[in-house]
């Protein structure tokens, strides 16, 4: 992906290069094939050698959000398409005479498109969104399987034919997007071609594409094709079931940016984490870890016989800048295991918790208890994971909710979020946790000994600190109109959002809106959106001076698809709002 001086146009290669001693030569590079990206989301990227000897490219539909230019469907563009041709040899690359569109009436699209209605020769499937990791099964050749990134609701899994559609941006998996209703199942007079394998928002966001597993260390799971998602850390296969279609099962929850697997030449399976680890594969420990409790009684957090109080252990905590939760009231413990210590970053304030740490949180709406959820750091893997409870009416327990809910209590509608959910929010890049950092608990705290003190001292006191921590600038609570209105307003961000808008976040845009980013840093002022304007002419991320045409401003005015935060939230925080429309209203023209 190149981004040539002076272009301004953001462009996808494919490029040939040669060796030198061992190591690729940059000078030697030979520019096979150019497409011009309208939006700097998308991009696709992934290449593979087939056992045919071509080479096969995979591209996104040109990006922004619902395929805006319609890419996916065109065939006189690359964009939205996987592609097939032949690199061997010196000079340009040719078409393979079995591609699907090489005749009378189409044209190399070398540039990206053929300039006209003429099909490229380049194009071996289409109607794809963004397809993120594809492979051909060592063990079959000639299957070959993609993951495509959904939209807002469903991700996809396909067996790619030679000349398929695969739907987009009719359909978001087998379901319609474009119509929304009564879409078409066929186009260009040919079927549109269902996903093998889906799932919805509740189990990911982002699919990554794997391979079908042909080690030996694994048994069962020999043939059957394996994936992940990037943004909840699961990894899944596909079973065949006796209807003949395939049924998706989770194999394994992690904590992980799932970015790519990888296939070592014996077969065994590969594992990268976006945040710059690899893992692998490995057969699950005869014994396992323990089941996740099913009533909040049993989890030996609160009370066996009172459920409702915390288990000594439990240290209570709150930060200056509390998540909006739609309103409810918190109560916030945090969990270390005996002889173990928290390790602060001394630049970020961040805390690293060790394994075995749970952080617990109650919710409540109208002084009626509606929710706890317990994060925990697994003691095997040190992975983390969120499993959240419904308290009973009577508020004598709470049972475990999996997959998530939605149910109205105390008037409005409360989100349960699902354990995919949880991690879509608690991101490897913020750390697992949030809200625990040295300028979030740099503040008094009224514990209920009737001991009213600074949180970091106490936590000090006691010897939680494997050192003691760098005492950074307390970040102020958003409400508090005595503290200057930018510091309340990057305050909100911080919490709000930076969890994901972050360097390795895992967004498709580059907003940095951590608290100490400088503005000029935070890629939002006067810039132009590459998600979407919301039907907004002239729209920026911050527009300096003018809340109605900024994006960060209208996003969390709403509760749809564009809302932000994107999840686990039905309602406007009204006092947020306002309070970031104050700030944008009070702006010089550089965000000051």
């Amino acid at each position: 992906t190149a981004n040539p001086v002076g272009s301004g146009v953001l462009q996808s290669r494919i490029s040939r290069f040669t060796m030198s001693g061992g190591v690729i030569d940059p000078a030697s590079e030979s520019i096979l094939l150019t497409i011009a990206q309208p939006f700097t989301n998308h991009n696709g990227g992934n290449i593979v050698f087939g056992p045919d000897g071509y080479l096969y490219a995979g591209f996104g539909d040109g990006g922004s959000g619902g395929d805006p230019n319609n890419n996916a469907q065109n065939r006189s563009t690359l964009l939205g398409k996987l592609l097939r041709i032949d690199v061997r040899g010196d000079g340009a690359y040719t078409i393979p005479p079995d591609n699907p569109y090489v005749g009378a009436g189409t044209a190399r699209c070398e540039t990206g498109t053929s300039g006209s209605s003429a099909m490229c020769q380049e194009i071996y499937a289409y109607g794809f969104r963004n397809p993120w990791r594809f492979s051909f099964d060592a063990g079959a050749p000639t299957d070959l399987w993609l993951a495509d990134v959904g939209q807002n609701a469903w991700e996809e899994v396909d067996r790619v034919q030679r000349g398929g559609n695969y739907g987009w941006r009719f359909r978001e998996g087998a379901h319609c997007f474009n119509p929304s209703t009564n879409c078409p199942t066929t186009a260009n007079g040919a079927p549109l071609i269902d996903p093998v394998a889906e799932y919805g928002h509740d189990l990911g966001s982002s699919v990554t594409g794997g391979y079908v597993y042909r080690g030996s260390a694994i048994p069962g799971l020999v043939g059957r094709y394996v994936f992940g998602d990037f943004g909840s850390g699961r990894i899944f296969t596909l079973i065949p079931n006796s209807g003949g279609t395939l049924d998706r099962v989770q194999l394994l929850q992690t904590s992980l940016s799932i970015s790519t697997f990888a296939q070592a030449s014996d077969g065994e399976l590969y594992v990268v984490d976006y945040a710059g680890k690899l893992f692998k594969l490995v057969p699950a420990s005869a014994s396992g870890p323990s089941p996740i409790k099913t009533q909040l009684s049993q989890t030996g957090c609160f009370s066996s016989t009172n459920p409702t109080q915390p288990v000594a252990g439990l240290i209570p905590y709150a930060p200056n800048a509390a998540f909006w939760s739609d309103g409810a009231t918190k109560q916030r413990w945090m969990g270390v295991p005996d002889g173990q210590r928290i390790t602060v970053d001394p630049s970020t304030g961040d805390f690293d918790f060790p394994n075995g740490t749970v952080l617990v949180k109650n919710f409540s709406l109208n002084g009626q208890l509606v929710e706890t959820r317990l994060f925990m750091r697994h003691t095997d893997t040190g992975n983390w994971g969120g499993y959240t409870y419904r308290w009973n009416d009577a508020h004598t327990d709470a049972t475990l909710v999996s997959g998530g809910l939605v149910a109205n209590v105390a008037g409005q509608d409360w989100i349960w979020p699902s354990e995919a959910q949880c991690l879509q929010c608690h991101t490897a890049a913020a750390g697992g946790s949030l809200g625990l950092e040295v300028q979030q608990l740099n503040s008094d705290f009224a514990y209920p000994t009737g001991r009213t003190a600074n949180q970091l001292d106490t936590l000090e006191a006691i010897g939680m600190f494997t050192s003691s921590p760098v005492r950074l600038p307390a970040m102020p609570n958003p409400a508090d109109a005595t503290k200057p209105l930018a510091d309340r307003a990057r305050a909100y961000l911080h919490t709000n959002c930076s969890n994901c808008h972050r360097p390795g976040g895992g967004t498709p845009v580059t907003l940095d809106l951590r608290y100490t980013t400088p503005i000029a840093d935070t890629n939002t002022c006067n810039v132009d959106p590459v998600q979407g304007d919301l039907g907004v002419a002239g729209a920026k991320v911050i527009a300096p001076g003018d809340a109605a045409h900024s994006l960060l401003y209208l996003r969390m005015n709403r509760r749809d698809s564009n809302q932000m935060p994107p999840i686990a939230s039905n309602r406007v925080d009204t006092d947020g709002a306002m309070l970031l429309q104050q700030w944008i209203s009070a702006m010089n023209t550089s965000c000051q």
